[in-house]
């Protein structure tokens, strides 16, 4: 299934934790250009990865840990 995502939706890739979250930059068919915190800009094929969108409680939960 693809996922449809949109330019400064806020993502994460849970095979790649670390990387942290990351901003949608740009989406064409299957191919999501993410910059991630702690990776930088990725080509993401959703294909093959399956993004997963960052609810707004989720970031709540994050900024108050900080």
């Amino acid at each position: 299934m693809l996922a449809l995502f949109s330019p400064g939706q806020l993502v994460r890739n849970p095979l790649e934790p670390t990387w942290g979250i990351g901003q949608v930059q740009s989406s064409v068919a299957d191919r999501v250009t993410v910059n991630f915190e702690h990776a930088g800009k990725q080509l993401i094929i959703t294909s093959v990865v399956e993004l997963v969108a960052v609810s707004e409680a989720e970031l709540q939960e994050r900024n108050s840990k900080s």
